[in-house]
């Protein structure tokens, strides 16, 4: 690695000088050196964007400086100037998950023009568009809707149609040209492109793309089509890679394959995605480009590749990543922003943005009491207990005359904002009063439906031991080590309610964050009750839950066996609308006791990480339960949690 450093010193030194060369690989007689012009192409990088395209945070229906495509665009536009100003060739590409996720983004039935994404594309000039697992959210239909204005080619390599017929709003590959303009007498370099995703896409998304898809591994294909790309005459091959590092345990690289693919020898440089991490980063070492620009429109990624041109063509010669963000966080948690809105791209969006706010305010109910998932690792969550109501109130009707009829109703509910990878703002936080739209929707970010399950005690014990992997283990009589393991996805951290039970933190987790029993011997869920009696490994229940995790996701592979009940499609969203607004019955579950609390542990602290907002609820904690102390270098306000 020093070597090829010092190298791409003497490269920069030459160019200066007028011309690049090297020692190795030389033709021309008497030793003399080939000289090999050298070229440079910017790769510019957005990804996981989840429509967050305006620096607006619709949930809280305020401005919020640390997110939005509308910022990251006034990076572009000076990303392009330098380029040009260097004579480099640069291109602008996305790695998916751009349409879910945020109001903006919602697909309302009889807009007129472009979808907002498909406008934003529109607007800074994309060359072309990689698709994300979330991207199928709505369906393959809906996608075509929004695909059919993009500007630029639109890829996914591994998912291909399931059967003849099937018209797919996507192509496996491109090539694009560019001529380097500080190299007007050479060839333009030919940029193969390609684009893989997670397979288990087809498990998540579930009957939305029931009998239309069908999924390759992304390792083999994109082995196969960086090898096709070269074969076709391309210069340089990228990968657009919608996935992520695998995990220290248990590692599933069929969903997270970053470290395989830029291993693989056909590909120059890769832009990765999906688990909204922040790359380059010294944790990570990459051989090559590799670039992850965070999520929700928090960085744009830069690849320069640098080339070198011979009578075979261009090759690349090695080259650099790096991440400009458009904010950053101040000592108390605040963001700061370091790039202004584009006035233009604002223009742009005006439209669509009032139109969302208009929706978003509609009135929708009342709530006598604040709800905010500033606690949801450590005490109850109000918003989460509303959830789950709303789904036992949708459902309980539903049962009757089925088989599940006599069996207990519970519900499980995860927290879909929990701070994370997505920044210290990102927070479900609704005031006690009126609510609106805009608050179901921060109770209920995602698109999923209700659906309901048939499980056995023992199968509940697993399900919870699963959730429970999320936190860390907790030595007796130790402090200071994290409450929860930032490596495992908060929104895979089920309660069910109806139950009663506790989390014993002395034990490790017993499953992994792939689903695999890693500790067999290991028992966090004790005192399992329900109706205050034990619960017994034949006991049986129906369970109200999401259709992303009945339909597998976060690898909850003890669900596998569980007996899926038939439901009328619903969303939740719409459940909890009903529900706030009377038109569902208060459910018994309401009146019952939160499920869980931590075992307690004396003598034994951990840091609880959460947001800012988190100080305006403290009075709702028990006294002597936490300390303040202060803030992280990313924001977040990190508590002292006595257990």
């Amino acid at each position: 690695m020093a070597d090829n450093q010092e190298w791409h010193r003497m490269v920069r030194k030459e160019r200066r000088a007028g011309g690049v060369s090297r020692d190795s690989d030389m033709t021309g007689g008497a030793g003399a050196p080939e000289a090999r012009p050298a070229g440079v192409l910017h790769v510019l990088a957005t990804t996981d964007l989840h429509c967050n395209l305006l620096s607006h945070d619709y949930y809280a229906d305020r401005p919020d400086p640390a997110i939005g495509l509308s910022r990251v665009a006034s990076l572009i536009a000076r990303a392009r100037a330098d380029a040009a100003e260097q004579g480099a060739a640069c291109i602008l590409v996305d790695n998916g998950d751009g349409l879910q996720g945020s109001p903006l983004g919602d697909i309302v039935p009889g807009s007129n023009g472009p979808h907002p994404l498909a406008r934003a594309f529109q607007v800074l000039e994309y060359d072309a568009v990689g698709l994300g697992n979330h991207d199928f959210d709505f369906g393959v239909e809906a996608l075509a809707e929004v695909l059919g204005d993009a500007p630029c080619p639109v890829l996914c390599s591994n998912l291909t149609a399931a059967k003849p017929g099937i018209d797919l709003p996507f192509t496996q590959t491109a090539v694009l040209e560019r001529q380097i303009p500080g190299c007007p007498g050479l060839p333009p370099v030919r940029i193969g492109l390609l684009s893989v995703l997670p397979p288990q896409t087809l498990i998540w998304c579930g009957k939305a793309l029931e009998d239309q898809l069908a999924a390759a591994g992304i390792v083999e294909t994109a082995e196969a089509q960086s090898r096709r790309l070269k074969e076709q005459g391309c210069d340089v091959v990228l990968a657009l890679a919608h996935t992520g590092i695998a995990a220290r345990t248990g590692a599933d690289r069929s969903e997270n394959a970053l470290e395989q693919l830029a291993a693989l020898p056909e590909i120059d440089a890769v832009v990765g995605g999906h688990t909204h991490l922040t790359l380059p980063h010294p944790d990570h070492p990459f051989a090559k480009p590799v670039v992850m620009p965070g999520a929700h429109g928090s960085h744009l990624g830069v690849i320069s590749l640098e080339l070198e041109h011979s009578a075979a063509g261009w090759q690349p010669a090695g080259g650099t990543a790096s991440l400009q963000p458009v904010a950053q966080h101040g000592d108390t948690g605040a963001s700061v922003p370091l790039a202004e809105e584009a006035a233009g791209f604002t223009r742009a969006l005006a439209a669509d943005h009032a139109r969302t706010l208009e929706r978003m305010r509609q009135p929708a109910g009342y709530s006598p009491v604040a709800m905010h998932s500033y606690f949801t690792f450590f005490a109850p969550d109000r918003g989460l207990a509303l959830v789950a109501g709303a789904q036992a109130a949708a459902v309980r009707p539903l049962l009757q005359g089925t088989a599940a009829q006599g069996l207990p109703l519970l519900s499980a509910a995860a927290p879909c904002k929990f701070g994370g990878r997505s920044g210290p703002h990102f927070y479900t936080d609704i005031a006690a009063g009126e609510l609106c739209a805009r608050n179901i929707a921060d109770l209920q970010v995602f698109p999923n439906e209700l659906r309901v399950v048939a499980v056995t005690g023992t199968q509940l014990q697993e399900w919870l031991e699963m959730s429970a992997g999320l936190f860390n283990r907790i030595a007796p009589g130790s402090r200071g080590t994290l409450l929860a393991d930032p490596q495992r996805a908060g929104h895979h951290f089920d309660v069910i309610f109806g139950l009663t039970y506790q989390i014993c933190l002395s034990q490790p987790p017993r499953y992994s964050a792939t689903g695999e029993c890693i500790n067999p011997s290991a028992q966090r869920i004790v005192d399992l009750r329900w109706n205050g009696r034990p619960v017994t490994p034949e006991q049986r229940f129906a369970v109200a839950a999401n259709s992303y995790r009945v339909s597998g996701g976060g690898s909850f592979r003890m669900l596998r066996e569980a007996d899926e009940l038939p439901l009328a499609p619903m969303r939740i969203r719409q459940a909890v609308r009903d529900y706030i607004a009377g038109q569902l019955p208060a459910d018994p579950l309401a009146e019952a006791p939160y499920p869980w609390r931590l075992a307690p542990m004396p003598g034994t602290s951990a840091v609880a990480v959460t947001g800012p907002g988190a100080a305006a609820h403290l009075d709702e904690l028990p006294a002597g339960l936490t300390e303040p102390r202060g803030f992280s270098s990313g924001g977040f306000w990190q508590i002292e949690l006595h257990l």
